[in-house]
Parts: structure tokens; C-alpha cells; sequence
């Protein structure tokens, strides 16, 4: 079918402060709150007007790694990066498809954003954003769910209706181990006391969990200790697990990070977990990842790009370089995922990783989720629903129409809905409805604009 032509006639931004209850460390931040956006556009499809959304966590100090910047001064990245797009996209009054809406208004945002010293990684933030909640438009027009709106062309891209759109009914949860976690329930360390896992131990006998990833911090020393009492706790829990390690650009080059893995082949300790190993997450800096080829490194496991996947090349640069693979994540725009899944079908030696970026109950980690699965990803990173209490501080009427509209999704045994994690799978039944995995909306009147 042809992609329906929106013409977008109102665009809203939002936040909502996000509390977590345990801090989150990854490479040199650790995370204790921030603002989650959320998008609502208006168009006009067909002769029927046609609503869509989208939300995605503000997370300080992963766009923009800059050691002078503040948590705000973050954040206030992303939202420039949201207006900027939010702008670009209401100037154009023609009505087109997704794909079309998202080449001419978010490359134009994105150039805007650059050309006043956002990074290109921050820059995108705003125009991904606003293409997932156009093409959850697009769909409710359509009348389709996310799947089949791929399948039958309704976005209008080139890829989707070439790839092998799969319909899932669950995924693999890849718990994360943050740098600033406890390990065992033996361990000293914050507990919020609210009935939620607050350590490895916890999580793993709660939700059945069997895949990880451990963020690593790329001191040699702590890393090899870390790395060591995490295989303890699960050889101790008799898991058969598989992990991925994540490096989040701590490696100032491609030498320090081949000695540091050769330190890691040596250690006695980690035989087993290594061999558990699936991948490696962007260990080197975006500064020189794409300059530096790998190809030459001892690494036994596919490395892989996060953080350089900034514009449509990186994913050719870094297979030039060495490199096996690309994360997903909704954050960088859910076509350079599509793109990223053509090029990857491609080469059978290649991988597709699903990875995350704290997305919180609700639009983010529906929508995110099931972008990742319908690409034939079987093991996905989440870890919002361990860094936050459920819905947070949305108004408990939001949660719960969240709970209703997705059975299965969420457990809501307890009366306060959380994400449901069940033998350390997710079952994503629910989220195959007409529209972009959602069958409920925000409380809107509950946002603080931003305006």
C-alpha cells in the first residue's frame, strides 16, 4: 500500500521528572534523576485528523560526554534538539508520508542543531523523537498495528517492506549490571525498601533472568574484580547465562583497549564469563571509533557500535574498521534502526543488538521494545524498570490504563503496574495494536510543557 500523507498541524512537547530509585553508573556518570519527553503531533490523513505520540528518557552525559557540562546543561541539549525539530516539522504545510516528514523537516533540524554546537548524537535526539510518535500517526490512519504497517509499506521507507518483519510474541530481557550496583543481597549499598529487586542477586531470582549486560569502566583492576564476583553470583545462582559487556567509549584508542582485553583473557576468574560473552558495545570513544580500525585486535567476540551511530554511514564505516554490528535504539531514529537491519541481513556474519537508554514504562519501552523484536533481535536490553519504581511519578490513572490496555506487559498484581518479567522473558502480545505498540496515551494534562 502507499504511505498515507500526513499533514502535520500541531506539535506539543512535554517532560516529566523522572526519579530513579537506585543510581545508575555507567562510564564516568552516574544517574540519579532526569527529565523524560514526551511528543503529541496532529495531522490531518485521508480527511480525518489523526493523533500520535512518543516519550523518551533525557539521559545526561550519553549524548554529550563532555566532562564541562552539567546534568542540565544536558538536558537543555535535548530539548533544543526537540524544538529544533519540532520546528522544522511544522514549517513544511505539504502533507507526505513518514519517511518523507522525517528526511526534510529532521536532516534540517539536525543541521540546525549542529550549527549551534549540539553534537549530531544530541541532534537527532528531537527528529527521533518526533518520527516515532508521525509514524504512530501514520499508523492509527492506516488502521495497523507496527508489523503490519511495516510490512504493508505504510511508513514509505525503502527497507521495511524488504526485511523479514517478524510479529513476536516475546523477547529475551538483557538485565544491565551498572557500575554502581550491588551485587549480592550481602553487599552494603542503597535499598529503597520499596519490594523491588535491589541487587543482581535479587533481580535474578525474581525474574528468572538468564542475560546481562556489564557495563564496564575500563580500569584494568576494578573491572577484573567487578567482572569476577558477578560470574560468582550467577555461577552461585546456577544460571546459564549469556552477557554482553558494554564499554560506553571509555577506551582512548584501539591499543589501551586491545591490552585491556588481553588482561582480561589472563585472568583465571573470568574463563567461564568470557566464553558466555556475546558482544562488545563501543568501547572506543566516538572521537577516534570510526578513524581506528579493530580488525586486528585479539577480541574472540563481535564488537559492536552505540554511541558513533550519529549519521546514516557510521554502521559502513565501522564493518570497514572491524567492527560486526550496531545497537537499535529508538533514541537514534527508528529508520536508522531499519536501515541498519537491511544492511545487517545482508551479511550473516553480522549482528543486530537491541540496547537501551533507561526507556520508562509506557510509550518509550513499548515503542522501543517492539522496534527491536520485529527486527529479529531475541535479547534486548532493559533496565528501566530496575533504575525506576514502575510508572514513577505519572498519576497512578496513567499507569493503570497502561496496565489495562497491555495485560501481559505489565504486572499489576501488586496494584502499582511494573514491567513483567517472567522466566526472564517479556511478552510482547499486547503491544500488536493499530498504532506504534500502544493501546494507551499519556496523561497529558500531567506534562509540564516545554515550550
Amino acid at each position: 500500500m502507499t504511505a498515507p500523507s500526513l499533514r502535520i498541524t500541531e506539535v506539543l512537547l512535554f517532560q516529566r521528572h523522572v526519579t530513579l530509585r537506585l543510581p545508575f553508573r555507567f562510564g564516568a556518570a552516574t544517574v540519579t534523576q532526569c527529565p523524560q519527553a514526551f511528543v503529541r503531533v496532529k495531522a490531518e490523513a485521508g480527511g480525518k485528523v489523526v493523533e500520535g505520540a512518543g516519550a523518551e528518557l533525557m539521559v545526561p552525559k550519553w549524548f554529550d560526554k563532555s566532562p564541562a557540562l552539567t546534568h542540565e546543561q544536558n538536558f537543555e541539549q535535548l530539548r533544543e534538539s526537540l524544538r529544533n525539530a519540532r520546528d522544522a516539522l511544522l514549517s513544511n504545510r505539504d502533507a507526505m508520508g513518514p519517511y518523507a516528514h522525517s528526511q526534510a523537516a529532521g536532516e534540517a533540524a539536525i543541521g540546525v542543531s549542529v550549527a549551534r554546537g549540539l553534537p549530531r548524537l544530541a541532534a537527532q535526539f528531537g527528529p527521533a523523537l518526533l518520527d516515532k510518535a508521525v509514524a504512530d500517526a501514520a499508523l492509527r490512519a492506516a488502521g495497523l498495528a507496527w508489523v503490519d504497517g511495516l510490512r504493508a509499506g505504510v511508513l514509505g521507507d525503502p527497507w521495511s517492506t524488504q526485511l523479514n518483519i517478524t510479529r513476536p510474541e516475546q523477547v529475551v530481557l538483557r538485565h544491565t549490571v551498572g557500575l554502581a550496583d550491588r551485587l549480592a543481597d550481602s553487599d552494603e549499598g542503597p535499598d529503597p525498601q520499596d519490594g523491588l529487586p535491589a541487587t543482581l542477586e535479587a533481580a535474578t531470582r525474581r525474574h528468572g533472568l538468564h542475560h546481562f549486560k556489564l557495563k564496564l569502566s575500563g580500569q584494568i583492576g576494578p573491572d577484573l574484580q567487578r567482572l569476577a564476583r558477578i560470574a560468582g553470583v550467577l555461577q552461585r545462582l546456577g544460571v546459564d547465562y549469556r552477557a554482553t559487556l558494554d564499554g560506553n567509549e571509555t577506551f582512548a584508542d584501539a591499543a589501551t583497549l586491545g591490552a585491556y582485553w588481553q588482561a582480561l583473557l589472563a585472568e583465571p576468574a573470568l574463563a567461564d564469563l568470557l566464553q558466555r560473552t556475546l558482544l562488545l558495545e563501543q568501547p572506543l570513544a566516538r572521537a577516534v571509533a570510526l578513524k581506528e580500525s579493530i580488525a586486528a585486535l585479539p577480541i574472540g567476540v563481535p564488537v559492536i557500535l552505540d554511541e558513533s551511530d550519529d549519521h546514516a554511514e557510521a554502521l559502513d564505516q565501522g564493518l570497514a574498521l572491524g567492527y560486526r554490528g550496531i545497537s537499535s535504539k529508538a533514541c537514534k531514529g527508528i529508520y536508522r534502526s531499519l536501515r541498519s537491519a537491511h544492511r545487517i541481513a545482508q551479511d550473516p556474519r553480522l549482528l543486530l543488538s537491541g540496547e537501551d537508554l533507561t526507556c520508562q514504562a509506557g510509550l518509550a519501552v513499548q515503542q522501543d521494545t517492539l522496534l527491536a523484536a520485529s527486527l529479529g533481535v531475541r535479547h534486548i536490553e532493559r533496565n528501566g524498570h530496575h533504575y525506576v519504581d514502575g510508572f514513577g511519578t505519572a498519576p497512578d490513572e496513567e499507569a493503570q490504563a497502561f496496565a489495562r490496555a497491555h495485560p501481559g506487559f505489565y504486572d499489576n498484581a501488586t496494584g502499582r503496574p511494573h514491567l513483567a518479567v517472567q522466566n526472564g522473558l517479556l511478552d510482547l502480545r499486547s503491544l500488536h495494536t493499530p498504532g506504534f505498540a500502544s493501546a494507551a496515551a499519556p496523561h497529558w494534562h500531567s506534562l509540564q510543557t516545554i515550550n
